[in-house]
């Protein structure tokens, strides 16, 4: 169960949304800059896999460190890597108490991020296990972007280090003397960084 239908609010089956959850899901929030990378005559831009990375865990490490300080402890949060419309940049993230994800939808439901507004919705998953591609995760999948299990687009090494610590159970990121997450210094943002608070 992936909590996202290809067919939407077209579909002929009736897809129950739970009234309460762990899980909530961000509908459409990350934009993978490979996928939409253009110049003004509308080509493509080449885009290295290293600004990708450096694109990605920046908003992997905005989005959970604001969602986590603002609503609670995350247990895990995944971001589709999918080219379908349904799950095209989807943020699934699970909180350590159903209270915690309750609010979060009610608030982020606001909000803007990225110029866009949020789309979050209580999502029925609870093991991203279940939801994923095992022949993506072995580089076998055949079907591509267009897989209706999801494809996870992982973060670095470091930033799951510093997000989720070393042991199962890490309360949080850590923090220095001041309060404030300690950042490296020499890490470049990405021009629409500062746009992309929520």
């Amino acid at each position: 169960m992936i909590g996202a239908c290809r067919h939407g609010d077209r579909c002929s089956r009736l897809h129950n949304k739970p009234t309460f959850s762990q899980t909530i899901v961000l509908l459409n929030l990350y934009r993978n800059p490979q996928n939409t990378a253009q110049t003004a005559d509308g080509s493509h831009c080449h885009v290295s896999d290293v600004e990708v990375q450096e694109h990605y865990d920046n908003f992997f490490e905005e989005v959970f460190t604001e969602l986590q300080e603002k609503y609670g402890e995350i247990e895990e949060m995944n971001v589709c890597d999918n080219l379908g419309d349904h799950l095209v940049g989807n943020v699934y993230v699970k909180f350590r108490r159903e209270e915690d994800a309750e609010r979060a939808v009610t608030e982020l439901n606001n909000r803007w991020f990225n110029g866009q507004a949020v789309h979050a919705e209580l999502s029925p998953v609870t093991d991203f296990r279940e939801s994923c591609c095992r022949q993506y995760e072995m580089g076998e999948c055949t079907r591509g972007g267009f897989c209706n299990f999801m494809h996870l687009r992982p973060i670095s090494r470091n930033l799951r280090r510093q997000l989720y610590g070393r042991g199962p159970r890490h309360r949080s990121p850590p923090r220095s003397h001041t309060g404030h997450r300690p950042r490296e210094r020499n890490r470049r943002r990405s021009p629409d960084h500062r746009h992309g608070r929520f």
